[in-house]
């Protein structure tokens, strides 16, 4: 461990020193003693040293890594990639690290989940297993820096899922990143977002995989913004709905938080939303209301209405939060004023740009936008290379 995993610390010498412990976790167990406790306790916490700085690819305070990643703001500060943190699975004789939520990008996005998603984006992309236009037209050893431009104005979101890319496709001691801005920066037609330098080889053939998630990411992050300047100092918020992608929602939702929204509900077990259909199964607004209250105590209960008369009987049930359903903004406006206060308002349903402001100025709480996510249009953003 002092060799390996000591002040100066590498890829070689951690992955040497897993396998030496890997081999001791295989020998057979001690007699049952101090000696033997000992053994194991030491084993065990070497075991979860070395994969937590096997993951954490920068140096930090007193350790340093001889492939140092530090990504920087655009002010020039030091800003760590992430925390790492082990994971002792019974499972499992050597114990895997399983890395923090990211820091740089969101506390809310597992780093883990997201780089097994990249991970499959480009596998989809190399499914032949070959680059064969870049293979058949780059020298394998020719170096390029690359630009990631702005094509048009918006706001950023996705900088370092691209980054992830990239590492993913290229060799880690082959690739140099310099981010010139951070997620939810409003960005102007030709800003450069991040220079990279590394082989030309995998800079062209990790480009689209990084561009398809980078731009629809900041295109969430743009029409946001949109909505949120439209009903900018009325009070009201803009908040998604689980109209995502599939598999994308925890990004796309990141992104609206970019873009300055906010997130609702992240999936089906965070909050009851009771809708027309449940209404109808349940035989009304407020049996709907009871057996949800029944089963499931102490959880939030939100009600879609259609109607005034439904929202006052949502209120009387007790529900925290109505969301008013394709009403125009006069029925909106009656809604607040006959709720008048005892539980959150959400206009949802039928919502434009063009009406944002007047809904927001009826005095709801909030306007869930599913168009954030199921059908923002991309920021374009391109990969130029300048030079080899």
């Amino acid at each position: 461990m002092t060799v390996g995993a000591g002040v100066i610390r590498s890829e070689s010498g951690l992955s040497e020193a897993a396998a030496a412990i890997g081999k001791l976790i295989e020998q057979p167990a001690d007699e049952p003693g101090t000696p033997g406790w000992e053994a194991t306790n030491l084993v065990t916490v070497a075991s979860a040293l070395l994969a937590a700085a096997t993951a954490r690819e920068e140096s930090r305070g007193a350790h340093w890594r001889r492939i140092t990643r530090i990504a920087t703001t655009s002010t020039g500060r030091a800003v760590w990639i992430s925390h790492s943190t082990s994971v002792l699975c019974r499972k499992q004789r050597l114990y895997r690290a399983i890395p923090r939520r990211m820091t740089v990008m969101d506390e809310t996005v597992d780093r883990q989940w997201v780089g097994d998603l990249v991970r499959a984006t480009i596998e989809e992309d190399l499914a032949g297993g070959v680059d064969v236009t870049t293979t058949a037209t780059v020298d394998p050893d020719q170096i390029s820096v690359a630009e990631l431009v702005a094509r048009a104005d918006g706001v950023v979101a996705g900088l370092e899922i691209a980054e992830m890319v990239l590492r993913l496709v290229a060799a880690p001691d082959e690739l140099e990143i310099e981010y010139s801005v951070r997620d939810g920066a409003s960005v102007r037609t030709g800003d450069i977002l991040m220079t990279i330098r590394g082989k030309t080889r995998q800079l062209l053939t990790a480009e689209r995989t990084a561009l398809n998630l980078l731009c629809h990411l900041s295109g969430v992050a743009t029409l946001t913004r949109r909505w949120v300047d439209a009903v900018a100092d009325t009070g009201a918020v803009i908040r998604d709905t689980r109209k995502t992608m599939p598999l994308l929602r925890s990004l796309e939702k990141y992104a609206v938080r970019c873009g300055g929204g906010k997130n609702h509900r992240m999936g089906l077990s965070d909050a009851a939303l009771i809708k027309d259909n449940h209404v109808i199964a349940a035989g009304g607004v407020a049996e709907a209301f009871r057996l949800v209250r029944k089963a499931y105590p102490d959880i939030a209960i939100e009600v879609e209405v259609d109607s005034v008369d439904d929202a006052l009987i949502a209120v009387e049930a007790g529900a925290e939060l109505i969301l008013l359903d394709n009403m125009d903004v006069p029925l909106l406006r009656e809604a607040v004023e006959k709720v008048s206060g005892r539980a959150r308002l959400e206009a949802s349903g039928g919502l434009t740009l063009d009406q944002a402001r007047a809904v927001a100025e009826t005095g709801v709480d909030f306007l869930a936008v599913g168009a954030l996510t199921h059908s923002a249009p991309v920021l374009d953003i391109a990969l130029d290379l300048k030079e080899s």
